[in-house]
Parts: C-alpha cells; sequence; structure tokens
C-alpha cells in the first residue's frame, strides 16, 4: 500500500500562504471601498517599520492564529519559530499597508516567472531604462545588511515608501518567507542572494510582455512555485 505523506509544509511557505491569504482578502474589500477594510489598513499603516510587540492593537488584523495549530502526525512549531513567523507576518502586512494606501490597483501580486514581483526586481524597476540607480541599489543591500528584523523593517519601509510613489508591485506573500527566511541561521545570506538574483532578474519590457487582464489582475490562488529560489 502507498502511503501518502502528510507532513505540514515548511514554517516558510506556511508564512508565505497564511501572509498571501490575509492581504488578499484585505486588498480586496479596500478596493471595493469597503470602510471596514480601510479603517484597518490605516490601523496596519501605523506599525510599518515598528515591532510587532510594540503595537498590541493590531493584534486582531495580524491573525496569525494557523500557525499555532498542532498539525496531524507532526510537532508544532516552536516558540522560536512562531516568534520568527510572526514578526515576517506583522512586517509583510504593515509594510503592504503602507504600500497600498490610496492605490486604486492592488499593490500586491503574487511573482510569476514572466513577471517578476521579487523585492530586487521591484527596486530595478524604480530604475532609468538600461541604468543602474547606485543610491538606490545601495538601499537594497543596506537593508539586506541590518542587524535584526526591526531595523530591517525600518529600511524596507523606505523603500516601500518609493515603490508605493511610483506603483510598482510587490509580492507580499514571497517577502514574508523571506522575512522568516532572514531570521534563520544563515538566512541572510540566502535571502540576500534572492534579492540579488531577482535584481538581475526583471528587464525591460516585462510588462509590455503582459496582456492588461493579466497584468491587471488580482492573485488570488497560491502557487507554491512562487516561494522557490527563483521567484525571488
Amino acid at each position: 500500500m502507498t502511503t501518502i505523506s502528510t507532513a505540514p509544509p515548511p514554517v516558510r511557505e506556511q508564512v508565505a500562504r497564511l501572509t498571501h491569504q490575509r492581504i488578499s482578502t484585505w486588498q480586496r474589500s479596500y478596493l471595493a471601498d469597503e470602510a471596514k477594510a480601510v479603517a484597518a489598513l490605516a490601523r496596519l499603516r501605523r506599525g510599518a517599520g515598528r515591532n510587532a510587540g510594540q503595537l498590541p492593537d493590531l493584534w486582531d488584523l495580524v491573525d496569525t492564529s494557523p500557525l499555532h495549530e498542532q498539525p496531524r502526525d507532526a510537532r508544532a512549531l516552536s516558540e522560536g519559530d512562531l516568534s520568527q513567523a510572526e514578526d515576517a507576518v506583522h512586517v509583510a502586512l504593515t509594510l503592504w499597508a503602507l504600500h497600498q494606501q490610496a492605490r486604486g490597483t492592488g499593490m500586491h501580486q503574487l511573482h510569476q516567472r514572466e513577471r517578476p514581483r521579487g523585492l530586487g526586481a521591484a527596486v530595478h524597476r524604480l530604475m532609468s531604462a538600461g541604468e543602474v540607480d547606485e543610491p538606490l541599489r545601495k538601499r537594497l543591500v543596506r537593508a539586506g545588511t541590518a542587524p535584526e528584523v526591526t531595523t530591517l523593517a525600518q529600511r524596507l519601509r523606505d523603500i516601500v515608501v518609493l515603490l508605493r510613489r511610483a506603483e510598482v508591485r510587490l509580492d507580499y506573500a514571497l517577502l514574508a518567507g523571506q522575512l522568516y527566511q532572514w531570521q534563520r541561521p544563515g538566512g541572510a545570506d540566502t535571502v540576500r542572494t534572492e534579492w540579488g538574483r531577482s535584481f538581475h532578474a526583471w528587464r525591460e519590457g516585462d510588462e509590455l510582455r503582459q496582456s492588461p487582464s493579466t497584468a491587471d489582475a488580482d492573485s488570488s490562488t497560491f502557487d507554491t512555485d512562487t516561494t522557490d529560489k527563483d521567484a525571488s
């Protein structure tokens, strides 16, 4: 008899999936101009660049309860895993709320190989065609060398402000997974490599190769391929 594995996905993937679920729900409601969502985003924005523990007011919005569930036939996440996962979700949700403010299209959009939405690609899109803007590139490098997660969140906040101004979209599920990975032993090196690969992956004209209906779609399904190293 063939035994089907029911092991839960890696924590990084759990973080990415949960972030996508939470943001997709808020994003649809916000774009529909629902008062509850507009108010929620205003609250979430106050947490951008700040430690999750500083803002108990956001605990009901940054709902990480699925991470606390005991998987069948598997161990629950350790306290360390939970803390790092919750920090990653908090940072991603609050940065997205800042990014989405007063924008009529969804600023969270899942990465696809032909439509890069990783952080490195997003920063590259801010640059003039055929040029590398060193101050912008250094912002990305500086974020990757942050000494701890709160400083990282603050440096990412500065980048998100620029992305919002230019209406450059970002895959916040992917970013959340990277924020979790960044806190793990050796994880910062892995994430820096992914951001660098993403920076070089974007090419002028990538957006033009997308049909309007595809480029503007609110991605409601989560493809596990968006969490691999090529989707950074």
